[in-house]
């Protein structure tokens, strides 16, 4: 029988993910309930950082053999210039494993320097995961098919030298075209959408939806408030935020949400919890934060949002929580539709607020009779090559979708991004909604 001492690193490293994982489900599932919260946000935390830090080091090691290791044979192995080369890669290496880290340590009103380049790593890092890969397959399949899979040459050697130099390259400028692509300010979207018994009174109504703002380790006050100025450029009646607007505590960042302050739609900015929300073990005090600067959470709940041509003519705004809120067992949060919906009636029209594409589908499962549903989560995949797992992952990815006959779900790209300071295959988005009456 193999010893744990005798397994390849790479097996240990995927032997200690399982361990991490199998604690991180004990500590969902079992010990939740019994610990503070500050406790179980450093406690999920951590665990996140150490699981994902596992799993990267089987991908890692693969890096360092291809990038490094491959070369050690050749003249250019003794020479300063490679030696240089080596501190790099482990630099580049050592970099992207610190970003999750960041999240407990590093987090202000504006970025440090050190997430940027952290997570600028993180993100380098995962395309060139996906070239050295793809690159690798290539070139086994073309000695399977060539019938070279036993032969050796210089040849081959030349080949298995050119994988990883045009991997790097190839990472290399795409990381580029993703920093400058994210720096960019987000795009407005402007949409028609046809509500179903929507009042003539509020015809061209317009709503603004904001998601996945992530204010953390790459976000900070700068951005948001580039945000708002572009949200209060479009004069909205109303703001909807569907969503992860934070990956930190409340008291920690209040500074950097201050510009918030500044929407002033007249019919309301609403805001509903996103899974990001209660990884931040802080909801409650991100409720209070935001209840500060006027805008209004939906904690499974719904308001009337009234013509301001008419009081008699209104329809129905609700919000429900994120279904990760279930997942964390997190006390008192939850999807609850029944409640969330409690007094909208299928005479005037429905809109409803949720984080999650799958949670959309579960609500129009249970109440076929909602109009519109506004969400966010996806990203539109982020980076290359994600998109096609978030496209998989989502009922609905990203834009417009109409399901049957009166019932339309916009999903949005995001405002900013998630950690990692590119967009590759997508673009943020503000999205500028004109609702139609028919």
């Amino acid at each position: 029988m193999i010893s744990f001492k005798q397994l390849p690193i790479e097996a240990k490293a995927a032997v200690a993910a399982g361990v991490v994982f199998f604690s991180m489900m004990l500590s969902r599932s079992y010990l939740v309930e019994k610990l503070d919260f500050r406790t179980r946000r450093w406690l999920l935390r951590l665990q996140m950082a150490v699981f994902a830090n596992t799993l990267m080091l089987m991908g890692s090691l693969h890096v360092w053999r291809s990038t490094v290791t491959t070369f050690t044979r050749s003249s250019a192995a003794s020479s300063f210039c490679f030696m240089l080369w080596k501190i790099a890669v482990f630099m580049f290496l050592a970099l992207a494993h610190s970003s999750f880290f960041t999240l407990l340590f590093l987090v202000a009103e504006e970025p440090y320097f050190f997430s940027l380049a952290a997570y600028t790593c993180l993100g380098a890092y995962i395309l060139l995961i996906f070239f050295l890969f793809t690159l690798g397959s290539v070139e086994q399949a073309y000695k399977f098919l060539a019938g070279r899979g036993t032969k050796a040459g210089t040849g081959n050697k030349n080949r298995t030298a050119l994988k990883p130099v045009l991997a790097v390259l190839l990472t290399v400028v795409l990381t580029v075209v993703g920093l400058l692509n994210a720096s960019q300010p987000p795009t407005v979207n402007s949409v028609e959408i046809p509500v179903h018994k929507l009042p003539s009174t509020m015809n061209n109504l317009k709503v603004v939806l904001l998601s996945d703002i992530h204010l953390g380790p790459t976000v900070g006050k700068t951005k948001l408030a580039m945000i708002v100025r572009m949200v209060k450029a479009l004069k909205p009646d109303i703001t909807v935020i569907v969503g992860d607007l934070s990956d930190a505590e409340a008291k920690i960042i209040r500074p950097a949400v201050e510009p918030l302050g500044e929407l002033d739609s007249p019919l309301g900015t609403y805001f509903v919890t996103g899974n990001h929300e209660y990884y931040t073990s802080d909801v409650s005090n991100w409720f209070k934060l935001l209840k500060s600067f006027n805008i209004q959470p939906l904690h499974n709940d719904n308001v009337k949002i009234v013509s301001p041509k008419s009081s008699s003519d209104w329809f129905c705004l609700a919000g429900v929580d994120d279904i990760e809120a279930d997942v964390l067992r997190y006390s008192g949060h939850g999807m609850d539709l029944k409640k969330a919906l409690r007094g909208c009636s299928s005479e005037h029209a429905i809109m409803l607020l949720a984080h999650q594409p799958i949670a959309a589908k579960w609500a129009l499962q249970e109440r076929p009779d909602i109009n519109l549903i506004l969400s966010g989560h996806t990203h539109g995949g982020q980076i290359f090559p994600l998109n096609a797992g978030a496209y998989l992952l989502n009922p609905f990815f990203v834009g417009l979708y109409k399901v049957g006959q009166n019932t339309f779900v916009y999903v949005s790209p995001g405002t900013m991004y998630y950690g990692i300071p590119m967009r590759l295959g997508s673009r943020a988005e503000i999205t500028e909604i004109i609702l139609r009456s028919p």
